[in-house]
């Protein structure tokens, strides 16, 4: 029956811990599961077979409109874990509210973490909760080319819901994009690179230590990336825009080595004598970027080294970490954590994300 096999998470606990004490091996995966289409089906049986026991969590309404926007999820979480209980090769499932999988895999302790996508083992930022008993990260390779967000694309063209705008004599078909994303904005100079006073040699750029790290544990955490520096030094007349793009040239040559990619770039050229919105503390920048890339500030961190960087997040709405050096300490507005670098920062984040 199909209501046997919804349970709670905490009925879950006892069951699994049965089950393990038969011999049994417990597989866990979880997703939204919005319109249940082939591939889901695919991906579900392949997990069976790695497992005696399938558990399958689905995220509530509320959690999934929190990270797909709200106009998402299209099928209710009722309708949902009735349709994936329904599935023979799933054993149990159960709904939950977090974004991410620590609460889930502490409190079922299954033998295999089971995820979906192209990942590597070491990327999943789940993967350190499986260690204390020995689990295991499983990854499958989902079908190409079917997933709910095409499903729901070839809807939305073929209903014509997107808008037609006509301007300056050109016709453009006009999308707004309704999920939101959580960022994390960066000052640059003192963040992200040795603090060179007025850089604009590219040789004299300098990642600091942990960067690469730091920026490739919030890049698999999913954030958009976004750098948000001050560049007075460009309207004081000490160097130019094309010189702060090379020395930019350098940095994304170097990230994208180590498969860093970068969103977007926002820049103030303007001196401390000019008032203008765009320097920080002001957040004309972060306006943009939130603008541009559809970024749920509530859900973003800002990352700077100085008190202006804190005093921006704050007034856009977003929690702040100050990177500690001698020219930091002492003349900050409270930044919600304090960090050595940037892998302690993103660590800060992460520590977040579970607590959600």
């Amino acid at each position: 029956m199909i209501s046997e096999k919804i349970k709670s998470r905490e009925e879950l606990i006892n069951i699994c811990s049965k089950l393990k004490s038969q011999g049994k091996k417990i597989g866990f995966t979880s997703g939204a599961f919005d319109i249940l289409h082939a591939g889901h089906v695919s991906y579900l049986e392949k997990a069976k077979q790695k497992c005696d026991i399938l558990i399958v969590g689905i995220n509530t309404d509320s959690s999934v409109k929190k990270y797909k926007g709200e106009n998402r999820p299209i099928v209710p979480e009722k309708h949902r874990l009735s349709l994936i209980a329904s599935l023979e090769s799933v054993d149990y499932c159960f709904l939950f509210e977090e974004r991410r999988n620590k609460t889930n895999i502490e409190a079922l302790k299954p033998d295999f973490y089971i995820k979906a996508g192209d990942y590597k083992k070491s990327e999943l930022t789940s993967a350190e909760y499986l260690k204390p008993w020995g689990g295991e990260v499983i990854l499958i390779y989902p079908e190409k080319g079917i997933s709910t967000s095409n499903i729901i694309h070839k809807i939305s063209n073929s209903e014509g819901t997107n808008n037609q705008v006509e301007e300056g004599g050109v016709t453009y078909i006009e999308k707004k994009p309704t999920k939101k994303f959580p960022a994390v904005f960066l000052d640059r100079d003192g963040v992200i690179n040795e603090n060179v006073h007025f850089l604009h040699e590219p040789e004299k750029f300098k990642f600091l230590p942990n960067v690469i790290k730091g920026l490739k544990k919030i890049q698999d955490m999913q954030y958009k990336i976004v750098i948000v520096t001050n560049q007075g030094g460009i309207g004081m007349g000490y160097f130019s825009k094309e010189d702060f793009f090379r020395v930019n040239s350098k940095m994304l040559k170097e990230l994208d080595a180590n498969g860093i990619k970068i969103d977007k770039i926002m820049m103030c050229p303007h001196s401390q004598s000019v008032d203008c919105e765009c320097r920080k503390p002001k957040t004309a920048l972060f306006k943009i970027a939130k603008e541009d890339l559809n970024i749920d500030e509530t859900k973003s961190f800002m990352i700077g080294d100085s008190s202006v960087d804190i005093q921006a997040g704050m007034a856009f709405g977003t929690k702040t970490v100050l990177i500690s050096s001698k020219e930091s300490t002492g003349k900050t507005a409270s930044p919600d954590f304090v960090a050595k670098d940037l892998l302690e920062a993103a660590d800060y984040i992460k520590k977040v994300e579970d607590d959600l």
